[in-house]
C-alpha cells in the first residue's frame, strides 16, 4: 500500500528531518532487492544488521530508511532520508510489524490465516487459488510466514483486495500468537499437527498442537475455523465453536468430504468431493493422496465465502506443484520428483507413498536429513527407513547426518541402501546410478540443499 512518509511516521512513532509528503511505493528489508521508491527497514538479524546497508539501499533508489535512534549515522548517509524509531534491540523490526498492523486495520478486509505442520504452503496456495476464481486475493508469497516475512506481505495490501490469505509458521511456542496480533485473522485454516521442530518443544507433539491452536485462539467471536477432522489434534480445536468450526476430511460426518480417491501417477490424484448434498469431480494436478486434504481445505473455505461446489472444484484443479514441492521431471527416461524444499517424517512418508504409486522399474528414495527433530531425531529417521522397506522401495540413499539411521534401518529391512555425506555426493550417485525406467524421489530439510543433487542431473 502506497503511503506518505508522514503517515508511516505517525503509525510507527518515528521522528527525523525527512520529507513527510514523499511517498513509499513499497517496503523492503533487503538492500539487494530494493526498488525505486521503496522504504527500507534496517532490521537487525542474527547475522546481519540492516543499518550496514542503509547507504546501499538509498543509493539504489530507496525513498528513505527506518533506523534505530541508537545508530551512529555515517557521514555519507543523508540524514534527511532517515525515519528514526525508539532505542531498543528490535525497534526497527517492531516498527515494520506495527506498520503492517496499521495497514491491515486501515484496509479492513478479511484475513484468512493458514497453518499446519506439513503442507501449509500448499494449503495456502490452494486456498488462494480457489478464492481467486471469485475474489481479488492477496496471498503470502512463497513461505514468507514469520515475523519478518508476514509484515512485508500485509504491506502489499491494496484497497481493491477483498481477501488476504496469509501463511503463519512457527518453530517456538508463542510465535503464531505474535503473528496473529499483527495480521488479526478473521478466519483460520489448520491442516495438521505433526513431528516438526521437536527440538524446541520438550512436551513433543502436544506442545506443537498448542502452538498451532494459537491461530484459532486469536480469532474474533464470529471467526470461522476450517479444520482437518482426520487429524485428532486439529479436530479438537473446534470444541466449543459450534457452527463456526467447519470440518473437512475423508471420513464421514464432515462438512466437506473426499470419496473415491485414486492416484493417477504423474497426473496427480482424482477424487469426488461431497458437500451440502452435492457432488463434484476433482482432478488435482499434484502428487500424492496427502494433497487431497489440502484441496478440501481450499474447497471448504471457498464454500464458506459463498462459492459453489463446482466452482471450487474447478478452481482447485488449476493448482500446480510449486518450486521444489513435488515437481515431476523426466531425465533420460527416468522420472524424478523434486520435493527438496523441506521435509519431516510425516511429509516424507506421504511422498514415498506417492512415489510407490507411480510406475517404475526401480523406486529410489534420496532422503536428506530431517532437521530440528530433537532427541527423537535418530529414532524418527530410523522409523522412516523401516517404512520404506515395508513399502517396497528398491534403493534408499541417505544424505547427511541423521539420515545414516534411516539408511541402516532400510538396509536391515532388506533394501539396498547407501549413505552419502552431502547433496553434492548425492548428485554424483544419481549421475552414476539412475537409469531409464527409474522413479526417483528427492526430499530433505531446507538446510541440506538437496536441490544441488537435482541440479547435477540438468
Amino acid at each position: 500500500m502506497k503511503l506518505t512518509l508522514g503517515q508511516v511516521a505517525d503509525w510507527i512513532h518515528a521522528d527525523g528531518e525527512f520529507d513527510t509528503s514523499a511517498e513509499a511505493l513499497g517496503y523492503s528489508i533487503d538492500s539487494r532487492t530494493i526498488g525505486a521508491g521503496d522504504l527500507f527497514f534496517a532490521v537487525k538479524g542474527e547475522r546481519l544488521d540492516g543499518h550496514d546497508y542503509v547507504q546501499a539501499a538509498l543509493a539504489d533508489g530507496a525513498v528513505a530508511a527506518v533506523v534505530s535512534n541508537r545508530w551512529v549515522v555515517p557521514a555519507e548517509v543523508d540524514e534527511t532520508k532517515l525515519l528514526r524509531v525508539s532505542d531498543c534491540e528490535d525497534c526497527v523490526l517492531l516498527a515494520l510489524q506495527k506498520l503492517a498492523h496499521a495497514v491491515r486495520r486501515q484496509w479492513g478486509g478479511r484475513v484468512i490465516g493458514v497453518t499446519g505442520s506439513a503442507g501449509k504452503t500448499t494449503t495456502k496456495e490452494a486456498v488462494a487459488q480457489v478464492l481467486s476464481a471469485r475474489f481479488k486475493v492477496l496471498k503470502s508469497q512463497g513461505n514468507l510466514n514469520n515475523g519478518f516475512g508476514l509484515p512485508l506481505q500485509l504491506l502489499k495490501l491494496e484497497r481493491e483486495h477483498e481477501i488476504a490469505v496469509i501463511e503463519m509458521g512457527m518453530n517456538h511456542a508463542g510465535e503464531i500468537a505474535a503473528l496473529a496480533k499483527i495480521a488479526e485473522p478473521d478466519w483460520a485454516v489448520v491442516s495438521n499437527v505433526g513431528p516438526v521442530h521437536l527440538e524446541f518443544f520438550p512436551d513433543g507433539i502436544a506442545g506443537i498442537a498448542q502452538a498451532k491452536y494459537e491461530l484459532v485462539e486469536a480469532l474474533p467471536a464470529d471467526g470461522i475455523a476450517v479444520l482437518n477432522f482426520d487429524d485428532n489434534y486439529v479436530a479438537s480445536f473446534g470444541r466449543g465453536m459450534g457452527e463456526r468450526a467447519v470440518f473437512y476430511g475423508l471420513n464421514e460426518g464432515v462438512a466437506v468430504r473426499a470419496v473415491h480417491v485414486a492416484e493417477v501417477g504423474a497426473e496427480g490424484v482424482v477424487f469426488t468431493v461431497e458437500a451440502g448434498g452435492e457432488r463434484a469431480s476433482v482432478q488435482l494436478h499434484m502428487l500424492g493422496r496427502h494433497n487431497v486434504p489440502n484441496a478440501l481445505a481450499a474447497i471448504a473455505t471457498g464454500l464458506q465465502c459463498g462459492m459453489g461446489l463446482e466452482e471450487c472444484a474447478a478452481a482447485v484443479g488449476e493448482l500446480r506443484a510449486g518450486d521444489k514441492r513435488g515437481e515431476v521431471v523426466q531425465w533420460q527416461g527416468a522420472t524424478l520428483i523434486n520435493d527438496c524444499y523441506n521435509s519431516n517424517p510425516r511429509a516424507l512418508d506421504a511422498m514415498v507413498d506417492a512415489l510407490m504409486a507411480m510406475p517404475g522399474e526401480r523406486h529410489i528414495v534420496v532422503a536428506g536429513e530431517m532437521l530440528e527433530l530433537g532427541p527423537e531425531g535418530e529414532a524418527l529417521h530410523a522409523a522412516c527407513g523401516k517404512r520404506m522397506a515395508e513399502r517396497g522401495v528398491t534403493v534408499v540413499v541417505g544424505v547427511r547426518g541423521a539420515a545414516e539411521a534411516l539408511v541402516k534401518a532400510a538396509r536391515e529391512g532388506g533394501v539396498e541402501a547407501v549413505y552419502v555425506a552431502d547433496a553434492d555426493a548425492a548428485g554424483k550417485w544419481l549421475q552414476e546410478n539412475v537409469r531409464a525406467g527409474d522413479a526417483v524421489l528427492l526430499k530433505a530439510s531446507r538446510g541440506v540443499k538437496l536441490e544441488r543433487a537435482f541440479a547435477a542431473l540438468a
